[in-house]
């Protein structure tokens, strides 16, 4: 069984309820379809049904009744999340009337519905940029307890079964974050040692990467990266972390053990922790391009309940991964929040 099976058979045996609130967007209806089918998760989607309706019966997707559909212009708990938006951002002087325009955003909404309990998680991004999409998710839902820095992972599916966990490694941050301090790479650290576990199952060996390992190279960019290391375990003490480590020393093993003897992660990470946002978009596009990888994502972290940001360029296929991927973050963060 590949990654992606185990992500969906996880998500089939404990199955969450994710909002989409692009409903009536042809990609994420022909995903959703899809996983009504093969009951991967209880779907909620928000939209005109009629036009939901006319669009499942001009694409021929017989199982779309099987999902929830709420029309965020007349939506019967418009009045119970308008006052609960408003009670959420009265410190920021919301008023109701505000509060219930925005309810009939149907990304403001998705955001509420989870907040009140009535979801799990929510995809978007087909269509909305991706500061639209994370903006009601910080407002509305927030961040983690003890994290305040949202990032995101990437899942990289390689042809190199010898690295990481048979092939599969993740990696972060690679989408939020540009030039982290050493609080926030220490937050992303943890985090993406957290989706690591929570989507790919792997029991995380996190590098903390650099162009130094172990003091071969004197800069402060490799300050951040030793001192990051230093406040993760703080914040994680029962993580398996290091740094900092060169891409090689982390990944193959007697480059690992020359160049840092006696570290249990050099030569065997899974997880793998760039210094900024540049550093990882441009790695693991040239892992995907040149090394012929997958990658998958990015997988959003540190928001208290998972919401996941598509590419407006994402196929059929990748709103179902993401879709099973979001629903393995919820299982973990009931695991996590209980």
């Amino acid at each position: 069984m590949d990654l992606i099976q185990e992500i969906v058979a996880r998500a089939q045996a404990n199955r969450q309820r994710i909002v989409l609130p692009e409903g009536t967007e042809e990609r994420t209806l022909k995903a959703a379809n899809q996983i009504l089918t093969d009951e991967v998760a209880d779907l909620i989607l928000l939209g005109n049904p009629e036009e939901i309706a006319e669009a499942a019966r001009k694409w021929g997707l017989g199982n779309i009744g099987k999902a929830t559909i709420i029309d965020p212009e007349n939506n019967p708990k418009a009045e119970e999340y308008a006052q609960l938006l408003c009670e959420l951002r009265k410190k920021k002087g919301m008023t109701i009337e505000e509060a219930r325009e925005l309810v009939k955003n149907p990304l403001y909404l998705g955001c509420l519905i989870i907040k009140a309990g009535d979801a799990d998680g929510q995809l978007a991004g087909a269509r909305n940029t991706t500061g639209d999409v994370l903006r009601p998710a910080l407002q509305i839902i927030k961040t983690t307890p003890g994290i305040t820095c949202v990032s995101g992972a990437m899942l990289l599916l390689t042809k190199a079964p010898n690295y990481g966990k048979n092939g599969v490694l993740v990696m972060g941050d690679v989408a939020v974050t540009p030039m982290p301090d050493a609080n926030q790479l220490a937050q992303i650290a943890v985090c993406t040692a957290r989706t690591a576990k929570a989507v790919a199952g792997i029991d995380p060996k996190v590098a903390m990467l650099s162009f130094s390992t172990k003091g071969s190279a004197k800069h402060e960019v490799v300050d951040k990266v030793v001192e990051a290391t230093r406040l993760a375990r703080e914040m994680a003490p029962g993580l398996s972390i290091d740094g900092e480590l060169q891409a090689d020393a982390a990944l193959v093993p007697h480059i690992g053990a020359s160049k840092a003897p006696g570290s249990e992660i050099a030569g065997h990470a899974n997880v793998l922790v760039v210094p900024c946002l540049e550093v990882g978009n441009i790695s693991y596009k040239l892992v995907e391009r040149l090394g012929h990888a997958e990658a998958i994502g990015p997988i959003l972290q540190g928001i208290a309940r998972p919401v996941n940001d598509l590419s407006r360029g994402c196929s059929i296929e990748d709103v179902y991964k993401m879709i099973a991927i979001t629903a393995n973050q919820a299982i973990a963060a009931k695991g996590t929040n209980k």
